[in-house]
């Protein structure tokens, strides 16, 4: 019993440690009074952080949560990765102008698979909890939803503002999108969790989790929130239904390319968030670009920093000269994946079936040049592709040899 005592507490961290956790990439600490004195009591404390596997990547928004889970993983503390494969059945409504189409068993079992592996890349799995909230919410009976939805109020529940302005606008509302919110929080009383961490546009499904929690006379978590890593557009948040993102498991030559497309006035947000920059390195590199200093390399950078963090140094080093070498130097890449063409073809089903992409995509890829053959534009869809040699190019970042 004494060594079970032993293994629930730990040596407190110091103050510098305490301020790095609650400042360096966060956006909010509900309560921080609160937070601190859990922090300086030397319990092991259990975080917890969800993510429903709507996609099959997770990317590099998460991360900036997957990092600051991470320093309080080193600290000696229990994170819990939840897999909301539960919930991922309704789908997370924030920040969403429409409901979400349902995905099937079998899509959330497929999507989940990948998820260990890539949440690998940032955390210590072995040392933490994996989780899925299937555990106890697929176990839930009618009365069970009954009692649950009776701690909530729809004023409480309807105020959140993504359903508010769907209201005002007309747009539907459906009754399973309300669950969301007290879903989740539920999660929080079955993992019995002190802390929850998420990004800003989160808060108000962390906070049912607070709410829930004080209503059944429990010591309710505390939140920390992380700012918003906008998308390779620049415009959006990073999110996989919106396509803007770099996921974790994308290859090197991916990230490397997908971070140098980011636009310029995006940079101050992905150095902030996008790596494991210190303050001290961020201030460099804003000042760098203050003082006129290309953007381009200062992304170039911060690219090799980002690729580095997932694949290692000399996969970073060989992505940057495979950038370089394409778009400074006009060059192929050396290495591409490779297609067999198995007849002669129209030009836009070859696209379409060698990217993996729809007929009509293609065909707008095309139509709008943004397809070249060995390195030349063409704009016509219907061009007969009759046999193999050749190198298609999508973009500026995708080739595959047609062989």
């Amino acid at each position: 019993m004494l060594e079970k005592l032993k293994s629930l507490h730990m040596k407190a961290p110091s103050d510098a440690a305490i301020q790095q956790l609650l400042e360096h990439q966060v956006a909010d600490v509900i309560v921080r009074e609160s937070l601190e004195k859990k922090l300086r009591s030397g319990k092991k404390l259990r975080i917890k952080f969800g993510a429903d596997p709507s996609r099959p990547d997770l990317h590099l928004g998460h991360a900036v949560v997957l990092r600051k889970l991470r320093a309080f993983q080193d600290l000696g503390h229990t994170v819990i990765f939840l897999i909301g494969d539960f919930t991922a059945l309704i789908g997370d409504p924030t920040g969403k102008s429409k409901t979400r189409p349902m995905l099937s068993a079998k899509e959330i079992k497929e999507n989940a698979k990948t998820y260990l592996k890539q949440v690998g890349k940032v955390l210590n799995v072995k040392k933490g909890e994996i989780r899925y909230n299937s555990e106890w919410l697929g176990k839930m009976k009618a009365a069970d939803f009954v009692s649950l939805c009776a701690q909530f109020t729809v004023a409480r529940i309807i105020e959140r503002d993504d359903f508010s302005k769907r209201l005002a606008a007309k747009t539907d509302v459906h009754m399973h999108e309300l669950l969301y919110p007290m879903l989740q929080a539920y999660d929080s009383i079955a993992l019995d969790a002190d802390i929850e961490l998420g990004a800003t546009d989160q808060t108000f499904n962390l906070l049912a989790g607070r709410a829930l929690m004080s209503k059944k006379e429990m010591v309710p978590q505390d939140i920390m929130t992380t700012p918003i890593l906008v998308g390779t557009d620049g415009k959006e948040k990073m999110s996989k239904s919106l396509n803007n993102y770099i996921g974790l498991a994308d290859s090197a030559e991916d990230m490397f390319g997908k971070t140098m497309t980011v636009p310029d006035s995006a940079l101050p947000n992905w150095l902030e968030l996008a790596a494991d920059y210190s303050k001290e390195e961020i201030a460099a590199e804003n000042a760098a670009l203050k003082r006129g200093e290309n953007p381009r390399d200062v992304k170039m950078r911060l690219a090799k920093r980002i690729v580095s963090a997932y694949h290692g140094a000399k996969a970073a080093d060989k992505a940057e000269e495979g950038f370089k070498a394409r778009f400074q130097k006009g060059e192929m890449p050396t290495e591409m994946k490779s297609w067999k063409l198995p007849k002669t073809m129209k030009l836009y089903e070859v696209v379409a079936t060698a990217f993996g992409m729809s007929n009509s995509q293609a065909r707008r890829d095309i139509e709008s040049g943004g397809v070249k053959i060995n390195g030349a534009a063409v704009k016509n869809p219907m061009q007969e592709i009759a046999k193999g040699g050749v190198v298609l190019q999508k973009g500026k970042l995708h080739f595959v040899k047609i062989v």
